[in-house]
């Protein structure tokens, strides 16, 4: 009985009208913001449960492999590096960076430049920088950091149908083109300005004299 009155009184029950004008403009904007943190959390809900549980056993990973070869092995090639001569600027500015950003990740590194002369430092740091991102789509334990960036735009191509594994390899090697004209440029720019920087300090001091 109870429950068939229920029925009769919300059969009778007037329906409700969404809102117009400028009440309606509102409830509207109100619904989209809260969607926007809704559309936020299930894209939370997606790294938790996919690539979060990746990134950590690949991290420990790449982390085990790198105390097995130890990061010391890479101190005389960077000796090596910061000799003079166009021979040595793969070493300088391709094989010395990639190994110190995957050996030593962000930003450690950078360290390696310690081994180069002052006017290769500069150039070398460029280098390495510039390629702390480009791996991450099959290397993140280089830069944790900024891997949910990649996984950001990862999330968009997948959708649009896109192959990843591809995108990622085409970026790592699109990042090797860049650092080395970076590096042999910043070496470049670097060079000029120590030569002019020497040329006026020999300037002041005759000067002075």
């Amino acid at each position: 009985m109870t429950s068939l009155l229920a029925g009769l009184l919300a059969a009778d029950a007037p329906k409700g009208q969404d809102p117009t004008g400028f009440w309606g403009a509102l409830a509207r904007a109100a619904e989209w913001f809260i969607g926007l943190f809704q559309a936020g959390g299930e894209t939370f809900l997606g790294l938790v449960t996919g690539i979060i549980p990746l990134l950590i056993v690949l991290l420990t990973v790449f982390n085990a492999v790198i105390r097995l070869i130890g990061p010391e092995k890479i101190d005389h090639l960077g000796e090596m590096a910061g000799r003079p001569g166009l021979q040595y600027y793969p070493l300088r500015y391709l094989v010395l960076p990639v190994l110190s950003v995957f050996f030593l990740t962000n930003p450690m590194a950078y360290t390696m430049g310690r081994f180069l002369p002052e006017k290769y430092k500069p150039a070398f740091y460029d280098a390495a920088v510039s390629y702390v991102h480009p791996p991450l789509g099959i290397f993140p334990h280089i830069n944790p950091g900024e891997f949910f960036v990649w996984a950001g735009i990862a999330y968009g191509l997948r959708d649009a149908g896109y192959n990843l594994s591809d995108l990622a390899i085409r970026y790592l090697l699109v990042g090797l083109v860049v650092i080395f004209i970076r590096g042999i440029a910043t070496e470049y720019i670097t060079g000029r300005m120590m030569a002019r920087q020497t040329a006026k300090d020999a300037a002041s001091t005759e000067a002075v004299a």
